[in-house]
C-alpha cells in the first residue's frame, strides 16, 4: 500500500463525486481508489473481512471517511440520487461499498420513506451481527438527531411481539441510540424494549448483554432500576436464566442490584 498523501486522497475523492449522478461510474473509479489504496500483503492472505463474510479491500478507515466527506452534502440535497447510488454500492457486495451505501442512507433527510425499506431489506440480508451494527448506526444516525419521534416509532414496531425477526434491529438500533450522548430521550426507548427484555431470547443473549453494558455506561441507577422492573414483570423463568449467564459480565455493583433477582429459586417456590 502506497503511504497516504492527504492531498492526493482529497483530490481522488472530490473527482469521485463528480460522478455521484453516474452510479456506474462512481463504482469504477470508486474500485480504482480501493485498490490504489490496498495492502495487498494483507489482502492475499484473507479476502473477506473477519466476522463479517464479504470481501474487503482492506483500506485504511480514512479512505472512506474522505470520500463520505466529500459526498454527504450530494446525498442531503439530492435523495432520490443518492437511493439510487446506495443500491448500486449494496449491490456490488464488499464491505467497503456496503459501508458507503450505509453512510449513504443515513445521510439523507429522514423523512425520506424508501430509507426504511432499504433498511428493512438490507437487514434481512445480513448474518453477522456487527455488521448489521455498522448498518443501523450509520443509516439511522440523522434520524436518532434530527427526528427521535420518527425513530422510536421505529424501534417500536420492530419490537413488536409478533416480529420476533426484526427484534435484532430494534435492539442494534437502540445499543447506537444509548451509546450517542447527544440522545437523552431513554424512557420511551427502554419501554419498547421491555417485551424483548422479559422475552430475554438466548440467540440474542450477546445483544442485550451489550445493550446493558452501553446502558449501564451512560447510566448506572438507570439500569439498574430497568432491569428490576424486566425481571419483576417477566412471567417467563428463562428471563432470569439469561441474566444469571451474562451477569459474570457486568460490573459488581449491577451485579449486586440485580442479584436477588436472578438468583435460582429453591423447588418448593415452582
Amino acid at each position: 500500500m502506497p503511504a497516504i498523501d492527504l492531498n492526493r486522497l482529497r483530490k481522488q475523492a472530490a473527482r469521485l463525486a463528480d460522478f455521484f449522478f453516474v452510479p456506474d461510474e462512481f463504482i469504477r473509479h470508486l474500485k480504482e481508489i480501493l485498490d490504489f489504496y490496498v495492502d495487498r500483503s494483507i489482502r492475499k492472505q484473507a479476502v473477506i473481512a473477519p466476522g463479517e463474510n464479504l470481501p474487503s479491500y482492506r483500506t485504511p478507515s480514512m479512505i472512506l471517511k474522505q470520500i463520505e466527506q466529500e459526498i454527504r452534502r450530494n446525498a442531503n440535497e439530492y435523495p432520490e440520487a443518492a437511493l439510487e447510488l446506495a443500491d448500486r454500492l449494496w449491490d456490488e457486495e464488499a464491505l467497503e461499498t456496503h459501508l458507503l451505501a450505509a453512510f449513504l442512507l443515513g445521510s439523507i433527510p429522514p423523512k425520506e420513506e424508501r430509507l426504511l425499506a432499504r433498511l428493512t431489506a438490507w437487514t434481512g440480508q445480513i448474518r453477522d451481527a456487527g455488521l448489521r451494527a455498522k448498518l443501523l448506526n450509520s443509516s439511522l444516525a440523522r434520524m436518532r438527531k434530527e427526528t427521535p419521534d420518527q425513530f422510536l416509532q421505529l424501534i417500536t414496531e420492530w419490537l413488536q411481539p409478533e416480529r420476533t425477526r426484526l427484534w435484532s434491529n430494534g435492539l442494534q438500533a437502540a445499543i447506537s441510540a444509548i451509546a450517542d450522548p447527544l440522545f437523552v430521550n431513554h424512557p420511551p426507548l427502554l419501554k419498547a424494549l421491555e417485551p424483548l427484555m422479559e422475552a430475554a431470547p438466548t440467540k440474542l443473549q450477546d445483544e442485550i448483554e451489550e445493550f446493558v453494558l452501553t446502558l449501564y455506561k451512560a447510566s448506572p441507577t438507570e439500569t439498574i432500576y430497568f432491569l428490576r422492573q424486566v425481571l419483576t414483570d417477566s412471567h417467563d423463568p428463562m428471563t432470569a436464566v439469561t441474566f444469571r449467564r451474562i451477569a459474570p459480565a457486568f460490573p459488581t455493583k449491577l451485579k449486586d442490584g440485580i442479584q436477588e433477582f436472578i438468583r435460582p429459586r429453591p423447588l418448593s417456590d415452582s
